[in-house]
Order: structure tokens, then sequence, then C-alpha cells
């Protein structure tokens, strides 16, 4: 028996609701974030190989378009990953990444800063990592930071991202600075750490290193090591273009006294600028919203981690905003 047009408007209806809800259900509810000034507009962007050379895994590194942008490989054989040529004191640091997509359990890619090659046992960090997942889309991002060797506390905060990291290029980046320490995705600020008292000892404060790595973190990345890096999905590639390397360039052969040269031609000053020492009301919207719907792990929450939270977990000016 044939439908009427009627019944057939209610099963096209009863269909496309269900696409949403299998939509939805899948790959979780896409949100769009509040409009916010673009901090990656107001600096120059290099090609990959004007700020970056080889850190490890060189032959799982394919420069593409003139070197403007980069290839970064995971296969059985290895990782591979990227290290800035200047060491850095403050500043404003960004590149737009696109992950790879299907089945990316157990991988990590990072974009962070690190002086562990020069301070091994003191050493400072500052970390943006996309953790993989058995499901294509839920990728999840961590950030952390270490200071003064101060590895034994982590201060991870664990956000879902409000879109498809494996479709196109986003921007990650960080604002460093005496004042604060800022992570952002496409601009929007989703975590700032103010340096006040409670954690000026554990403050990122020694010149470091941008890096960005793709490698296996089957021990721990994806619901702490139930699902290990597949290889025969291999080989992982994330790419990396549009970099932003903008601060306070450490001199070769300067004293203990940080010195620096800026090579800025935008005459905005990410270190000592009187536009980055605090958040705007914009960006503190932002900030508001993608904690509010996106974190689901704060350190500063962890009562069963932390018996006595980190002082700055309570301070008026606190970490976890």
């Amino acid at each position: 028996m044939g439908l009427f047009p009627h019944d057939k408007t209610m099963v096209l209806t009863e269909f496309l609701i269900l696409c949403m809800i299998v939509v939805v259900s899948c790959r979780g509810p896409v949100y769009t974030p509040p409009e916010v000034e673009k901090l990656t507009d107001k600096f120059s962007r290099l090609s990959v190989n004007q700020g970056y050379n080889v850190f490890y895994g060189g032959t799982n590194i394919r420069m593409t378009n003139n070197g403007s942008s980069a290839e970064l490989i995971l296969d059985k054989s290895s990782g591979s990953g990227l290290i800035s040529k200047d060491k850095y004191y403050y500043g404003f640091f960004s590149a737009a990444l696109k992950l790879p997509a299907h089945f990316t359990s157990g991988i990590v890619v990072a974009f962070y800063m690190s002086n562990s090659d020069v301070f091994p046992r003191n050493h400072d960090e500052i970390d943006f990592e996309l953790l993989g997942h058995e499901k294509r889309r839920d990728w999840v991002l961590q950030t952390n930071l270490y200071g003064n060797g101060s590895v034994h506390t982590g201060r991870e905060e664990k956000f879902y991202l409000w879109f498809d990291p494996t479709l196109d290029f986003h921007d990650y980046s960080i604002l460093w600075n005496d004042h604060h320490i800022v992570f952002l995705v496409d601009n929007v600020p989703i975590r700032e750490v103010v340096h006040n008292t409670a954690i000026s000892t554990v403050y990122p404060s020694k010149p470091m290193s941008i890096i960005a790595t793709i490698w296996d973190g089957s021990k721990w990345a994806t619901h702490g090591g139930k699902y290990p890096v597949d290889y025969k999905y291999a080989p992982f590639i994330t790419s990396m273009k549009g970099i932003e390397l903008e601060g306070c360039i450490k001199q070769q052969n300067s004293s203990a006294t940080p010195s620096c040269s800026r090579r800025s031609t935008s005459g905005l000053d990410p270190v000592d600028g009187e536009g980055f020492m605090k958040l705007s009301q914009q960006q503190m919207t932002g900030l508001d919203w993608a904690r509010r719907k996106h974190m689901f792990y704060s350190y500063c929450q962890d009562t069963k981690r932390y018996k006595v939270l980190p002082p700055e977990c309570t301070a008026k000016e606190s970490i976890c905003n």
C-alpha cells in the first residue's frame, strides 16, 4: 500500500530527527563560541621552516608548500617533532593544527614550551596536549604547566572541543608574560593562570623553546591506557601551519640576567604591552563560556587526588577561574 503525501512528510520528519539524534549522540553537541578579539591577527604568521628545526624523527617530517607548512607523522617506527630555532622569555606563540582522523586512541599531539634540555632538574613547561580517542571526534584537549621542576604536582585541566579538529586547521595559542599565562583555542581563552603570590614559586620563569610533536602515549593518553595506539590505522599525520613566534628572543651569549631582542613589526608587545596584561571583558566572556560548557576536569576540583589542594586553587585570583 502506498503512502499518502502527509504520511511521507511524517516519515521524512522522523528520519531527519533520528539523523539529528545520531549525529549529536555520536559526535557531541557543537557550540558556536562567543565573539572574541583575534590575537592571532595582531602578529605576522611565519612559514614553518622560518621558525622551526627538526627536533626528532626527521624521516617522519614532511615540509609542504615550500616549507610554509609541515606534516608530523607517527608510525610504528617513530613519532616526530619540531623545535623552535630560538628560545623565548615571554611572548605569544601559536600554531594552526589539523589532527589525524579515524581511530586515534593512544596518540598525543603536543604544542608546548619547555626548557628541560637546559634545566633538567628544575625545568619549566607550558603544555597543550591533544589526546586521541577511540571515536573520531572525541579528541580531548589537556592543558598543564610546571615551574622550577614542580612535576610532582600536576596542574591539568581537560576540555572537549567545540569542533571537529580533524576536518580543518585550528589555532592553539599560548600567551605568557609576567602577568599571566593564557591558553587560547581559535582565540577563545580556555584557561588563565594569574601570576600571583600563591603560584609564584612554580610560575614558569626561564626562557623556553616552543615544540610541536606527535607520539605514542599508549600507556596513559586514552582512558588511562585502556586503548593503545592501533598501528593498522597508521600513518597518523598532524598538519601544521600558520605559526606565530612573537616575543622576547633569548640571546645566545646572554648572562644569567635575562636579555632579549624583539622582532615585532606590529608595534604590539605581548611581553610588556598594556593590552596583554589582563583579559578584556570580551575575552573574560569567552573564558567563562569555554570553562562552563567544555571543561570536564580541573585539578583544582580533584579532592581525591589532592587531600590539600595546591595553594593557587583557593587564592582570590585563582588558577581555576
